[in-house]
């Protein structure tokens, strides 16, 4: 009989439950992408409501968003890692409940890479949350993404900015990567962080925080 010893054993163990938990961490992140998940998420307000800072303007939005505030922040971790700062600006006179008629500027901060198609996947998941969405619709949509939004490296900030009925433009780092005219999935894709029906309703209370 060959004898193993206890140590051996409990090291064995605990090097099983870390490749364990990596894996599991690895397959949440490609799912958390882009968009929330309610049971494991946890989301921090960045920005007290009604307080003003430095960051309440944002370089990138003087001509798309002019006379634009900070609203809100939140970060999201998912098991103790860290996934991306979300930040919201809107111009004088927003209403939460007028999101589908207001103009808005929705960013995201990443914490760790991820790649394009993972980010075009979960958001049409999410999307589906919202509204009934047909294959042919998801897979016009996913190419949409696929042009505008691409592979993300921990840093990188993608910003979208919402046209009401018109769609959406999108800017990486800064810089303008394209448009998606429709306005439905401008409605829908915000409405992953914002709607009533997010995934994440902490996320959605932390960035509508200071709204009236």
């Amino acid at each position: 009989m060959q004898y193993t010893s206890p140590s051996f054993s409990c090291t064995a163990f605990a090097r099983t439950r870390l490749c364990v938990a990596r894996l599991l961490a690895t397959a949440l992140f490609g799912l958390a992408a882009i968009s929330p998940i309610a049971p494991i998420a946890h989301a921090q307000t960045a920005a007290a409501p009604g307080t003003t800072t430095a960051s309440d303007t944002h370089i990138d939005l003087r001509d798309a968003l002019p006379q634009h505030k900070l609203l809100g922040k939140s970060r999201l971790t998912v098991w103790g890692f860290e996934v991306y700062d979300a930040s919201l600006w809107v111009t004088p006179g927003f209403k939460a409940d007028k999101l589908a008629a207001l103009p808005f500027a929705l960013e995201l901060a990443y914490l760790r890479d991820f790649t394009s198609l993972d980010i075009a996947k979960r958001s049409i998941a999410e999307m589906r949350r919202l509204a009934t969405i047909s294959a042919a619709q998801a897979d016009t949509w996913t190419s949409a993404m696929l042009r505008v939004i691409p592979n993300v490296k921990k840093g990188d900030r993608i910003m979208g900015i919402y046209k009401p009925g018109a769609g959406a433009t999108f800017l990486v780092n800064g810089k303008p990567t394209g448009e998606i005219t429709d306005g439905e999935f401008a409605r829908l894709f915000f409405g992953i962080w914002l709607s009533p029906k997010t995934s994440e309703p902490t996320v959605r209370s932390a960035l509508l925080a200071g709204a009236v």
